[in-house]
């Protein structure tokens, strides 16, 4: 079983600039992926960014240049820098980590999510 925990989630005005953190923790043997995505009112979840294991990202095309995704592996934690926010990028924020587990089969978790709202 894997436990995600997120924080950094809040208010602020356009323009300003949050950080998300993730932790995962419980049986894991290796982390493949981890990434964000987020869910406004009314709308699909859609993947904000996504890091691999040997460091490669992905970004969706609303987000580059603004937001930053990073990990540390050794405390499998996941960031995401969010910077020049706009009020569209209101919405609930979810930690995905996806990998194997202690005993060998693959694991996909969700945290919880947290909450940003941009305003404007």
């Amino acid at each position: 079983q894997v436990q995600l925990v997120e924080s950094g989630g809040g208010l602020v005005q356009a323009g300003g600039s949050l950080r998300l953190s993730c932790a995962a923790s419980g049986s894991i043997f290796s982390i493949n992926a981890m990434g964000w995505y987020r869910q406004a009112p009314g709308k699909q979840r859609e993947l904000v960014a996504r890091i691999f294991s040997g460091g490669s990202t992905n970004y969706a095309d609303s987000v580059k240049g603004r937001f930053t995704i990073s990990r540390d592996n050794a405390k499998n934690t996941v960031y995401l820098q969010m910077n020049s926010l706009k009020p569209e990028d209101t919405a609930v924020y979810y930690c995905n980590v996806n990998g194997v587990a202690l005993q060998l089969v693959p694991f996909g978790s969700w945290g919880q999510g947290t909450q940003v709202t941009v305003s404007s």
